[in-house]
């Protein structure tokens, strides 16, 4: 009679430990589903080619258009600076310093999102524009960024719209930096400058070639919308 009681508590307790384990993969199952689904960013498979990028994310495009429109910086430009900046990772920040060699330390600026746009700037952003609720997060909201702050750059620097290797060492330093020339005693600035600059002409060639495959016709003229 023990025996069986005693047979029947631990089948209880074992089937009790096994409702627990499935519980807890099932949690875990459907935790990595919803991260699968809404937390993974749209990073372009080959970020070497605006074509490909716009194919794989059409609405962006559309945004990188709609920002061209407003503030006549060129998308290959705009797009170059952004892949510099970001790979095109939605919540990009820079990496750690680190502590006595070992711990992780504070990040060495508030930079973040598609644009590594300080938080300041961002503020300025969005009072200058009346985009209240830009996210940094957001390539539409990101893209329009660099736009204005390019435009800023052509107004108060003199650097022309089409001109990425200014454009880009004018956003790295800031406007006044850049008036300063604080740039002349950084090389290795100025090697990445040259780098954004050649992504933006191989952009701009291709995007020659397939920026109609993003328009719509509309009678007899071609409209992005």
């Amino acid at each position: 009679m023990l025996s069986e009681i005693h047979n029947r508590f631990w089948q209880q307790v074992n089937m009790l430990n096994l409702r627990r384990r499935l519980s807890v993969g099932v949690l875990f199952v459907l935790a990595m589903q919803i991260y699968g689904c809404a937390g993974t960013p749209d990073v372009p498979g080959d970020p070497n080619d605006i074509c490909e990028i716009f194919r794989e994310n059409r609405g962006w495009y559309k945004s990188a258009y709609a920002s061209y429109k407003r503030w006549r910086i060129p998308i290959a430009v705009m797009m170059a600076i952004m892949h510099q900046e970001s790979k095109y990772e939605a919540k990009a920040k820079p990496p750690r310093t680190t502590c006595l060699y070992i711990f992780p330390g504070p990040r060495p600026s508030s930079a973040f999102g598609y644009s590594q746009a300080l938080d300041s700037t961002w503020e300025k952003y969005k009072q200058s524009t009346g985009n209240r609720g830009a996210d940094r997060d957001d390539f539409g909201d990101s893209i329009d960024f660099i736009g204005w702050y390019c435009n800023v750059s052509h107004k108060q620097c003199g650097i022309a719209k089409n001109d990425a290797y200014n454009m880009y060492l004018a956003y790295h330093e800031g406007q006044g930096g850049f008036n300063r020339k604080t740039y002349q005693k950084k090389a290795w600035l100025q090697r990445v400058a040259g780098k954004v600059q050649s992504r933006a002409k191989n952009y701009e060639k291709q995007l020659a070639r397939c920026e109609s495959e993003f328009q719509r016709r509309r009678g007899c003229r071609l409209w992005p919308f």
